[in-house]
């Protein structure tokens, strides 16, 4: 069986270790739109988007042949000397990543202007069917870029289907621990909107034929994150010492 080929194991932990990687932005992003929901609706949000990331991301490795055809140039102009040919590929990534940006750009002028009116029952299933879509529509934007890497990583269709599927699990058991923590430290919140900013400006940049290697990306992330967390533990530490003990 083709499954037990070393060659095989070793694409799959590869790719499953891929996926939940390139999935820690998406997580990021589900989070945060998550956090406007009602209190009861935002666990169902996260588990459906995520569960709807890993189905675009299958539906879009059964399209092989489709995808492979997005790397070809649509068209070919001539601008300061330099050819510019963008292809499907191009122009979904550039596009993403400017909606990405807007998205989290917004986001950050609202928390600064403060949290929006509370709604209606019936104004909060509308927002929850908004936020579905665009859990939706950014998972196909974070799936063209992961998915392409990860044919090109491995020949079998069922490997990758195998690394997505246990990829989204783990995600799906971190999620709700994530959007805690997000929503418990406002500092958080900011940086994880100024991850967004960071990763779309990547996907832009990407769709402009200028690649970034991921890994300084995440890199960043991963050193910001750091500090910001030593920060957290500093003012939870003076916080402490701060406060009068309680009297008998």
């Amino acid at each position: 069986m083709e499954w037990l080929t070393v060659d095989s194991a070793i694409a799959f932990i590869a790719l499953a270790g891929l996926e939940i990687v390139l999935g820690i932005d998406n997580v990021i992003y589900i989070a945060i739109l998550c956090e406007k929901l009602p209190p009861a609706q935002r666990d169902f949000a996260r588990k459906v988007g995520l569960l709807l990331a890993m189905g675009i991301r299958i539906a879009l490795l059964f399209s092989i042949a489709w995808l492979a055809s997005l790397t070809e140039p649509l068209f070919s102009i001539i601008i300061a000397k330099h050819e510019i040919a963008p292809s499907i590929r191009d122009l979904v990534l550039g596009l993403g990543g400017l909606i990405l940006m807007a998205k989290a750009v917004i986001e950050m002028h609202h928390q600064v202007e403060g949290p929006a009116p509370s709604k209606t029952a019936s104004v909060s299933k509308a927002v929850l069917g908004l936020v579905l879509v665009q859990i939706c529509l950014m998972d196909i934007v974070f799936s063209v870029d992961s998915v392409i890497t990860a044919i090109g990583m491995a020949n079998q269709i069922s490997v990758m289907v195998a690394a997505i599927i246990v990829a989204v699990l783990v995600m799906i058991i971190f999620a709700g621990k994530v959007s805690e923590i997000v929503t418990r430290h406002p500092t958080l919140k900011t940086l994880a909107l100024a991850f967004l900013v960071l990763i779309g400006a990547g996907l832009l940049l990407e769709g402009i034929k200028v690649h970034i290697p991921k890994g300084a990306i995440y890199f960043a992330m991963a050193f910001s994150l750091g500090v910001e967390l030593i920060n957290i533990k500093i003012r939870s530490r003076h916080n402490n010492t701060a406060t009068p003990p309680s009297g008998r």
